[in-house]
């Protein structure tokens, strides 16, 4: 389909059945219907069946978003038959089979979010009414990913999130057609909390440096909640353009501001900027208070862990999964991972291939690909094997609830991969909130939408 096929934003698709006239709206032309006649956009009509994978190949995340792709091609090989099969048996459902999905051999196109929301939700759009994607994934943005998962659902196709953190995904802005694995920034606060308190006590002060977007905003708020209840006083907020590389003009303040703790809510090459530059700043080495000062990232990765180097010795974080857990369906990985690409996978790369394959088993599961089926399929599924231990995917929000892990920059590491160590592993019980929490509210999930 050619780019002057497209409709604009807002107009009405109307068709006449029974007499009636059905205004749909839509962003999209009649040919993305295809397969209309089974009732689903793009559904597969030969032995093929695609996915569209959407990851930042530019900008400021772009490390994260190379190494979901890989994990994305990984999932693809084992879905087909190939490799050792990675978390295919450890996988508590058994559906999967190497045949593909649906004995459909599984192809994918790419895209380039750039860490735009814009650029994102042109690039999947393109792969829905060009290439025939089934399902759209990834992102390592909050805001890329509310975007993305917002065009699904007028589409007509699920989305899968990727990296993306934000209350927000599955709070305000969630969607019937999306769903996330990944974790977020209230899981984040209520298990790293307890772990601050212990090393830092309860008389704090903190300075903020926050992100200027969703998930910045998302991860201060959940940050100042749950230190301020342990008696921690917020001296500043500041917030940061993502991308600004230089962060010296918004970190010299900080000394002068009668703070002990900077709270670095920044995420990729920015936080390995900003806590790079803020150690060189001596800002480790000072005293404030009568307190040695400390910083903290509240969201750690390995690859920022990696790009930051000996500047994250000792600091705390939270992570959705590590390469180093012993269960065996994170080790099949680590080791599927590793013999492919020669180092160990990300916490991106992680729930980028759990995704997939929790999208390929809910379609067997559903014995249709139609998006409202595998929603069902989706909703409310409990499994294991994939990490993290025993997850619910939650129907009323389509959030992830499992296992997070609290982090520590190591202080003898073994290898440019061995940066992080588990502090403590804090039980879903833990960081699983009611769904009616004041900070997820706003929104609605609306009903399931098969595009056509």
């Amino acid at each position: 389909m050619s780019k002057s096929n497209l409709t604009r934003r807002g107009l009405l698709k109307t068709s006449a059945i029974g007499g009636a006239a059905l205004a749909t709206p839509t962003i999209f032309t009649s040919n993305v219907w295809a397969g209309a006649h089974s009732g689903f956009t793009n559904a597969p009509q030969g032995d093929t069946v695609t996915l569209g994978f959407n990851v930042p190949q530019t900008g400021a995340y772009a490390d994260e978003g190379a190494d979901e792709l890989r994990a994305y091609e990984l999932a693809v090989e084992h879905l087909n038959g190939g490799g050792d099969g990675g978390m295919i048996p450890t996988f508590s459902s058994k559906t999967l089979e190497g045949n593909g999905i649906l004995g459909k051999k599984v192809e994918y196109v790419t895209g380039d979010t750039q860490t735009n929301s814009d650029a994102a939700r042109a690039s999947a759009r393109s792969m829905i009414e060009k290439d025939g994607a089934i399902m759209i994934t990834g992102g390592s943005s909050s805001g890329v990913a509310i975007a993305v998962q917002g065009l699904c659902q007028d589409a007509g196709v699920i989305f899968m999130a990727g990296l993306t953190h934000s209350n927000d995904t599955t709070g305000k802005d969630r969607r019937a057609n999306g769903f996330r694995h990944f974790f977020n920034t209230e899981m984040s606060g209520r298990a790293l909390a307890p772990i601050l308190e212990a090393n830092y006590g309860k008389d704090r002060k903190a300075y903020h440096l926050t992100a200027d977007y969703t998930w910045g905003w998302s991860q201060e708020k959940s940050m100042k909640t749950y230190t301020e209840a342990l008696g921690w006083e917020t001296v500043n907020s500041v917030l940061t353009p993502v991308g600004a590389g230089d962060f010296s003009s918004y970190i010299t303040p900080v000394l002068q501001s009668g703070a002990d703790v900077l709270i670095l809510n920044h995420y990729g090459g920015d936080m390995v900027n900003s806590l790079t530059q803020a150690v060189q700043f001596g800002l480790r080495d000072a005293q404030a208070n009568g307190k040695d000062f400390t910083v903290v990232v509240p969201l750690f990765s390995r690859l920022m862990a990696r790009g930051a180097g000996e500047n994250i010795k000792g600091i705390f974080g939270s992570t959705n999964w590590h390469w180093s857990l012993p269960d065996e369906g994170s080790q099949a990985f680590t080791r599927s991972f590793g013999t492919k690409y020669g180092f160990p996978p990300s916490q991106a790369a992680h729930t980028c291939y759990v995704q997939t394959l929790l999208y390929a088993d809910a379609v067997n599961r559903a014995g249709s690909f139609n998006p409202c089926a595998v929603a069902e399929a989706l909703e409310g599924f409990e499994f294991d094997g994939l990490g993290n231990g025993p997850t619910l995917y939650r129907a009323e929000d389509h959030q992830c609830f499992k296992d997070v892990l609290v982090v520590k920059g190591k202080e003898n590491p073994t290898s440019e991969f061995d940066l992080l160590e588990i502090v403590e592993v804090t039980p879903r019980e833990t960081v699983t909130y009611p769904v009616d929490h004041p900070d997820f509210q706003g929104g609605s999930l609306g009903t399931c939408n098969p595009g056509a």
